[in-house]
């Protein structure tokens, strides 16, 4: 096991940071977190705050950086684009974007795009996690990634031939929160994923999901009528939701997935494709989003060493 760091991995997200000292081999020797995300560092400029987690850590001067995410937004630091799809995850290095004018060495990963002019869709920083889960479990042919803003992608091999974008964790935020449902769903408990109001709200999401605007009043109207308790009615919103997502991405009993996450929405997105009959595989969000980024820089080093570093 080496122990001398080798790059700097970044997941620089809209409200989240995340940052590897990792060697060669993909040791992770250290690592940093904060809620500085593109939304938070404008003022202070990005290189500022990056640079303060690396002398924290006492990072050498040297050390390449290669990052993923919304720092290559057009709001972020320097836009890095999208690859159409399909397109082969294992090449998005080959289309990084330097950042021009750094003390030291920094790339960023490109997004993906369907430039469908009925239902276009992107992803940026989750194909970089999407390398990783692929090199995790190499032959899958979809992998649903949970979140704020679901991503659900199919594969042919290394090739991303499609992916759909579920807000399911916002509708869930903003249901929650600014709606009739926040005299039925109030607090910041989390989801038991064992919970039977989630399970069935899962289900019934999944099977019926024209019915959905519906179902989210009859939370409320449950309150009124029979007491439910806020935690059931919290719980059932988010079975609802999910299974509705489900449906929308069209998944089937027997199938098997990879579900590209961890903490608690791990345990709800694996409890809830078990009760649909899904063959789930675990991939860890962490683990995939670091070999990703050291196999995108792999791939950068390996195709420009004739290119001059701005």
């Amino acid at each position: 096991m080496s122990t001398s760091p080798a790059i700097v991995a970044v997941d620089w997200g809209t409200s989240s940071f995340r940052l590897w000292l990792m060697s060669r081999d993909g040791t992770v020797l250290a690592e940093h977190r904060s809620h500085e995300g593109m939304s938070e560092v404008a003022d202070r400029g990005f290189e500022a705050v990056l640079e303060g987690h690396l002398q924290a850590l006492s990072a050498p001067a040297t050390l390449p950086v290669v990052i993923c995410g919304m720092a290559g937004a057009r709001q972020g630091w320097v836009e890095a684009g999208y690859i159409d799809t399909p397109a082969d995850v294992t090449t998005l290095g080959e289309s990084a974007t330097i950042v021009p004018g750094t003390a030291r060495r920094t790339i960023i990963i490109p997004g993906l795009a369907v430039r469908s002019e009925s239902e276009p869709d992107v992803m940026r920083g989750e194909e970089t996690q999407l390398l990783g889960a692929y090199l995790e479990m190499p032959g899958g042919e979809r992998y649903c990634m949970p979140g704020t803003h679901s991503k659900w992608v199919s594969m042919n091999g290394a090739s991303v031939t499609g992916f759909e974008t579920f807000m399911t964790g916002e509708l869930f935020s903003v249901l929650s929160t600014k709606t009739i449902l926040v005299h039925s769903t109030g607090g910041e408990a989390k989801v038991d994923a064992n919970d039977p109001a989630f399970l069935t709200g899962i289900r019934d999401g999944w099977a019926r999901p024209e019915r959905i605007t519906h179902q989210l009043f009859s939370i409320r109207a449950g309150q009124l009528l029979h007491n439910h308790a806020e935690e059931e009615n919290r719980a059932r919103l988010s079975g609802l939701l999910i299974g509705a997502e489900f449906a929308g991405a069209g998944i089937r009993g027997g199938e098997q997935i990879g579900l590209v996450s961890s903490g608690a929405l791990q345990r709800l997105y694996h409890a809830a494709l078990l009760a649909c009959g899904v063959k789930v595989r675990d991939i860890d969000a962490d683990v995939a989003v670091r070999r990703g980024l050291m196999e995108s820089w792999q791939r950068f080093s390996n195709t420009s060493k004739d290119k001059k570093y701005p």
